[in-house]
């Protein structure tokens, strides 16, 4: 399977790499089983964080007997010392050690001179041995672009996808520049993208982008090793799908990053801010059952306290963004309910 260099940090990662967010919905036993394949499939690099849930212990279970043959990186979103220390003494028991540590999508850039801050954490642990390399995630272009600049950061994670703006782009031939890994993270725009074919040879045409795809089921696995199988170029027909893809969707839409969230009158905003999307791109039926229903009316009980527009990093207007799509929801939901 092909591999890059991730920027100065030396690490060669197969270009098709292992998102672990969502084994945290599986079972132990079938996550070790999904992980264990991808490895021995070729795949070499596998991002989990502090975040979520159990998937450090999952990929610790399947993947710590060949450690040093992969390459794992994890996050935490700590804001000081003590924090980011605990969880990366949480991530050593269950990884042995941490390839890339990445500073997880701070609202502003974790100064190294700070003795009490979270990059010190960072800093002890890498002098220990414990960390090999220092990275950054992050949604928003300003705090991305002072990452590069910074000369701080080994590696930049962003969302990076065929809906990408010219500020998308930028990042990455700024990257590139910096001699700083460019990790791709919602290829596949929090689902809202639907061709896998078209997904990969977008990325294909970045040589310096490392693509993470979240990965549950055996079968998206299959998908995409059997696309890196191909090595599957951009065509006129793929050029085509992308271009529909960017006439519907680009602009204001909600990605499903879920930085939004808690809502105190418990609305799922990710998937209720992009609901028209999901019931014209994907099987809409689901979105029809009498509990989808109960949870799209739940915007009626928004209390207006402006928390998740506060919190979004593509600054939408959420509430609004949210009342355009009840009445949407309402509208499909009387035209197709008993289809």
């Amino acid at each position: 399977m092909e591999k890059i260099r991730l920027g100065r940090s030396e690490l060669w990662v197969t270009k098709t790499a292992f998102g672990a967010l969502p084994i945290q919905r599986i079972s132990k036993e079938d996550a070790v089983k999904l992980v264990r394949r991808a490895y021995e499939s070729g795949i070499n690099y596998f991002d989990t964080a502090n975040l979520y849930t159990d998937s450090e212990e999952k990929l610790g279970a399947a993947l710590m007997d060949v450690r040093e043959k992969v390459i794992i990186s994890t996050k935490s979103g700590g804001k000081d010392k003590k924090t980011v220390l605990s969880h990366i003494e949480q991530s050593l028991r269950h990884l042995g050690y941490i390839d890339l540590f990445q500073f997880h999508n701070p609202a502003e850039l974790p100064d190294p001179a700070d003795p009490d801050g979270p990059f010190a954490a960072a800093l002890e642990m890498k002098e220990r041995g414990y960390i090999r390399h220092i990275g950054i995630t992050n949604h928003r272009h300003h705090i991305a672009k002072a990452a590069i600049e910074s000369g701080h950061f080994e590696t930049l994670q962003f969302p990076f996808c065929h809906l990408a703006t010219e500020l998308d782009t930028a990042l990455v031939a700024a990257c590139r520049e910096a001699d700083m890994g460019f990790i791709a993270m919602k290829g596949l725009s929090g689902g809202l993208l639907t061709n896998a074919e078209a997904a990969y040879a977008f990325m294909q045409q970045y040589d310096n982008v490392v693509p993470i795809w979240g990965i549950q089921r055996e079968a998206e696995l299959d998908q995409w090793l059997e696309l890196s199988r191909r090595k599957v170029p951009m065509t006129p027909e793929l050029e085509a799908v992308i271009a529909k893809d960017r006439e519907e969707l680009v602009g204001s839409f909600c990605r499903g990053c879920g930085y939004c969230l808690p809502c105190a009158a418990g609305i799922d905003i990710p998937n209720a801010a992009r609901m028209n999307a999901l019931l014209r791109r994907a099987p809409y039926r689901p979105y029809l059952s009498d509990e989808w229903h109960e949870k799209m009316h739940r915007i009626e009980n928004c209390v207006h306290c402006d928390a998740c527009k506060s919190r979004c990093p593509y600054h939408l207007d959420t509430p609004s963004l949210l009342q355009f799509m009840l009445k949407d929801y309402d509208e499909f939901y009387a035209l197709h309910h008993n289809d």
